[in-house]
């Protein structure tokens, strides 16, 4: 098949075409249609040979996971699955093959066995059950559907395991169905439409039969795939690998090291010897039925260790010596917790205070906390606390739960502190005592904010104060009203003007002080 990145194969059968296409402007011979018909014979052979080999790899995959369904059931229960899909397909392109033929009326000759090739040169025979102006028939577009279906399903079967990478990008190269550039129109062309469309029956033909050995080649591909990776690893110990499995990854002074190291794949392969650290280990106590070596010795001091040994096996009377090499690491026993503050040594009243609570050594899941207003956040060791209404520090208890069960716990004191007052300024930004003339001043809007503080805390102004020559005005929300505009505009040039008294509202639960005032000399 024809793709953005196309295969020998089908350059050799692109380059056929186009000599096909030379050979049209020069009243093609019949020798270049007898050319295509004898690729189509050698591919047709090609595809009868390859189902008998095919059918026998299916088979000896089937025997097998019926006598070994351990190592060899899951390669059969694939091989199965592809052969089926690859059945579908086949099928169906015969079915394709067969309406173009009858619908040139094309017969085998009875003596030879063969199509009349050289009278295969009719091109609109495909171009009327295909195609259809621009676009696909319904017959074309199920082609499309069948032929994606079947790419689906092979990647379904073989799934991400990385050890059939090189296989799935090799059938992905070979049923690449994107659309392909045609220098001659200088122009990307539909799939079907650059193989199919405007090419003599015999093309055609013989293109189809390419695709059902595109489809063979897929299932001896994998067939073979599954019976020689599955053989490798059932019957060879040579490329296992020995794994140190801790029950955990750190352990304190004094503990004893608890795990099991197993070969790469789980078997039930006793080993004749055992030697971890120096010491040989009794196999009967210490391998289960699994093939799993129990361990069982004291970790040692505070650090990084090491740990070595030997499997011993037979494999065709002989000895198979299997390296083990792993590490652990020695941690103190936790003896507090670790809070901190994500913002500051210190939480704020009627906030929620982002908190980061962890247990040196101890999951998440085994640490409890417990203090006035504290709440569990999405995330690891992430909590929030709201401090209470009153009192100058609050206390955070953690609690943690260490796998061997037993419990330590530490405490933390916080300061409390309230929100800070805000600042009063005008919609320019200006704030404190500034200079400006009645216009601009009558078209501001009061506003507030908390510059420096930790915390983005939106607030609004609800209501304030302006006086004017010892006039005093409550304006409610953050523009002056009229009255307080007609204070202004009345008052003389170098007025002072005192905007104060400023209510705040934020989304914090407290009261929120007064913002600071705002000083104004008028002017003009």
């Amino acid at each position: 098949m024809a793709g953005g990145k196309l295969s020998a194969r089908q350059k050799m059968i692109n380059l056929m075409y186009l000599v096909f296409i030379a050979m049209m402007a020069m009243n093609m011979s019949k020798e270049v249609l007898s050319a295509f018909g004898r690729m189509e014979t050698k591919f047709a052979e090609s595809n009868e040979n390859a189902t008998e080999t095919n059918e026998a790899l299916l088979n000896d995959l089937i025997t097998k996971g019926d006598e070994k369904p351990e190592e060899f059931r899951d390669a059969a229960n694939r091989a199965q699955q592809i052969s089926i899909a690859s059945e579908e397909l086949y099928n169906f392109i015969e079915s394709q093959k067969i309406e173009l033929l009858r619908a040139g009326k094309y017969e085998i000759d009875t003596e030879t066995g063969e199509l009349p090739f050289e009278k295969m040169d009719k091109t609109d025979l495909f171009d009327n059950l295909w195609f259809t102006g621009d676009g696909l028939t319904e017959t074309g577009k199920n082609v499309m559907v069948k032929i994606e279906a079947y790419k689906d399903k092979v990647r379904e079967v073989l799934g991400t395991d990385i050890k059939y990478k090189k296989s799935l990008e090799g059938f992905d190269e070979r049923f690449n169905t994107e659309d392909i550039y045609n220098a001659k129109a200088k122009a990307n062309q539909a799939y079907l439409d650059y193989n199919y469309k405007g090419f003599p029956a015999i093309a055609s033909y013989a293109k189809l039969t390419a695709l059902q050995n595109d489809i063979k080649t897929t299932e001896s591909s994998m067939f073979n795939l599954f019976l020689g990776n599955t053989l490798t690893e059932a019957v060879t110990l040579k490329n296992y690998q020995a794994i140190v499995l801790a029950d955990k990854s750190a352990f304190f002074a004094g503990e004893k090291f608890q795990g099991k190291v197993v070969l790469g794949k789980y078997a039930s392969v006793t080993p004749t010897k055992l030697v971890v650290q120096g010491e040989q280990i009794n196999i009967a106590n210490a391998v289960n039925a699994k093939g799993e070596a129990m361990l069982d010795f004291n970790v040692g001091n505070i650090g990084e260790k090491e740990i070595n040994g030997e499997f011993t096996f037979l494999e065709d009377r002989k000895e198979i010596k299997i390296p083990i090499k792993g590490n652990y690491v020695v941690v103190p026993r936790p003896k507090e917790a670790s809070v901190a503050a994500d913002k500051m040594n210190v939480v704020y009243r009627g906030l929620e205070n982002p908190l980061t609570i962890s247990f040196a050594g101890v999951p998440d899941n085994k640490v409890s906390v417990q203090a006035p207003g504290i709440s569990k956040k999405s995330g690891q060791g992430k909590y929030t606390i709201t401090p209470p209404s009153s009192g100058s520090s609050v206390i955070i208890n953690v609690l943690a739960t260490l796998d061997d069960g037993s419990k330590v716990s530490s405490k933390r004191s916080f300061r409390i502190k309230n929100i800070p007052t805000p600042r009063g300024l005008l919609s320019n930004g200006q704030s404190g005592s500034v200079r400006m003339n009645k216009r601009n001043l009558t078209v501001s809007s009061i506003k507030a904010d908390f510059p420096d503080f930790i915390y983005d805390l939106p607030a609004t102004v609800a209501k304030f104060d302006i006086t004017v020559q010892g006039q005093t005005r409550s304006v409610t929300g953050s523009r002056l009203d009229s009255g307080a505009k007609a204070l202004v505009n009345n008052a003389p040039r170098n007025t002072i003007v005192v905007i104060d008294n400023i209510k705040v509202r934020t989304r914090a639960k407290t009261t929120i002080k007064d913002a600071s005032p705002i000083i104004i000399q008028l002017a003009n």
